[in-house]
């Protein structure tokens, strides 16, 4: 195959339309692309918000409705497996029908079942209900992008994806912060509660600002058991990622869904090349810059959100901050990814997405090097340093990145980029969590026998071994009830030491992932189909 930018796939000589049907010049505010920025902004806040800030009131959501370990697991889980299963699908649908209404409806169903949530007296209802919130997340996150993608000119584009991108990583790095403030002082009804105006807020932008863009050959059909095989193929990998710490690398059950997804994936990719309008032309990813694109989302987002996993658990459990105050400490890095996202637009629109990309996987790689020399008492400024410089390094991918991505593929096609990029991202999360947790729990195996016999410790039956790893991975000293206070300190300094192990280890492997990064950030460049819809566009 050979490296392309731009990809025909109607026939039309590969001339994506200048106007997108159906698009006129905003008269006023309506269509005004800053304004627009803003409005879907508001939106992808709530979405993005909600991914962390659960995570805080899972602890009171367990206490208060009596539920299991495994069903406040499915809090977590169900969200997310709905969000990466229909994704792609998600932006097909805004491609179809028209990315304002797509959005404005993803919104509402956001919103509605946030406030479900709030009002659930059961576990049960609570999964539900957010099941329902990954399915319309799914439709808003896309439908964002390509309302950008249709609204700025091409000089523009990467200034307005910087911000688009700098409210997420607040919203993501905020969410502690702002749910464990809810928590601590309201209910955990609030966190949910707390989208229902922001809902009403994006909603009301929406209907007097957006502005409908569709492409002149945007999709008529729907290609029913394309979405069909990828769901299917989807539902399968991230299932697979998300029980193999249970069930482990090794069992049959994984690598039964793990087949069950390449499958799924290859009778989808052989399905796509026969059926008239495919979900997803696979000339698309004859674009390398875009193909290249996808990888490197998959890989920063393997690197980040796999070794954030366990700074959270190294500043809980390790140095014994509240959830609140651990969000403080994580303020380097939101504040990082604010600044430095717009700042990165600037600068992929000056000198290409090539060269930023590259330097900040490579800020990445160190950031993450230096993750791995903490130890227990580690201070604050020093985490700050390396927090502060991971955050400095992943706003030029988050920009650059989802550019190259949404900006190489045609403007008929600006939905299905755009759930690219965010499935791209979900999946790669899910593996940094998946194979990262294996290397540290594989080093905290390892070392904690060793460890406990070192320190002078009661032997442990293989049973409470196993029990003490597990608690050990996530940084919890297993001190039982009624264990003197000197052999705790002793259990307590084991299980801080094999933590830290285990915590470098993944970081050392995150750093090596992003150095891979770093070489296939040098495959992309520019989207030269940027500007195709943006003719409608007064700034």
């Amino acid at each position: 195959m050979t490296s392309q930018t731009t990809i025909d796939t109607t026939g039309s000589g590969g001339k994506a339309p200048a106007t997108p049907s159906g698009a006129t010049p905003g008269k006023g505010l309506r269509g005004h692309p800053w304004l627009t920025l803003i409005t879907v902004a508001v939106g992808v806040m709530m979405v993005a918000l909600d991914g962390t800030i659960v995570a805080i009131a899972n602890p009171a959501i367990q206490k208060d409705l009596g539920a299991t370990f495994a069903q406040v697991q499915w809090i977590t889980n169900g969200y997310f497996l709905a969000l990466a299963v229909s994704l792609i699908t998600a932006g097909k649908l805004g491609d179809r029908f028209g990315h304002r209404q797509t959005f404005l409806i993803g919104v509402v169903g956001f919103a509605a079942a946030s406030g479900a949530i709030g009002l659930s007296d059961s576990i049960a209802l609570v999964v539900t209900f957010r099941v329902l919130q990954g399915l319309f997340g799914a439709l808003l996150m896309p439908a964002a992008l390509g309302l950008l993608r249709a609204t700025f000119p091409a000089e523009k584009l990467n200034m307005a994806i910087g911000i688009w991108g700098m409210v997420i990583g607040a919203s993501t790095a905020g969410g502690p912060i702002l749910g464990g403030v809810l928590v601590e002082h309201v209910n955990w009804q609030s966190v949910f509660f707390i989208n229902v105006p922001v809902g009403v807020l994006a909603v009301v932008l929406g209907v007097w600002i957006l502005l409908d863009h569709r492409a002149e050959n945007a999709p008529r059909s729907f290609d029913i058991l394309g979405i069909a095989l990828l769901s299917a193929a989807m539902f399968c990998l991230v299932w697979a990622l998300i029980k193999a710490p249970e069930w482990g690398w090794g069992d049959g059950r994984t690598w039964a869904f793990i087949i069950a997804s390449v499958v799924g994936f290859a009778l989808f990719a052989f399905w796509e090349t026969k059926v008239r309008e495919p979900l997803i032309p696979l000339a698309l990813f004859r674009s390398v810059p875009l193909s290249a694109g996808v990888v490197l989302m998959i890989l920063m987002a393997i690197a980040f959100m796999g070794g954030l996993f366990f700074v959270t658990f190294y500043l809980q459990n390790v140095h014994g901050m509240s959830p609140i105050d651990a969000g403080l400490h994580l303020l380097p890095l939101t504040g990082m990814m604010i600044v430095g996202s717009p700042l990165a637009g600037a600068m992929i629109t000056k000198v290409g997405p090539r060269i930023p990309l590259a330097g900040g996987m490579a800020l990445t790689a160190i950031a993450m090097y230096g993750m791995s020399t903490l130890e227990t008492d580690t201070g604050s400024g020093l985490m700050s340093l390396w927090f502060a410089l991971l955050g400095l390094g992943l706003a030029p991918v988050m920009v650059g990145a989802t550019e190259v991505i949404v900006g190489n593929a045609p403007m008929e096609l600006s939905g299905v980029a755009g759930g690219l990029q965010q499935a791209a991202m979900q999946i790669g999360g899910s593996l940094g969590t998946a194979v990262l947790g294996a290397v540290m729990a594989s080093k905290v195996d390892s070392d904690l026998a060793d460890n406990w016999t070192k320190a002078g410790l009661p032997p442990l039956t293989p049973e409470q071994e196993h029990q003490a790893s597990e608690a050990v991975q996530v940084g919890v000293p297993p001190v039982a009830p009624g264990t003197p206070d000197a052999i705790a300190a002793k259990i307590t300094g084991v299980a801080h030491d094999t933590f830290i192990s285990g915590m470098s280890a993944a970081s050392l492997v995150a750093a090596g992932v992003a150095v891979v990064a770093v070489l296939v950030a040098f495959l992309t460049k520019r989207g030269e189909n940027a500007g195709a819809g943006a003719g409608a566009a007064h700034i």
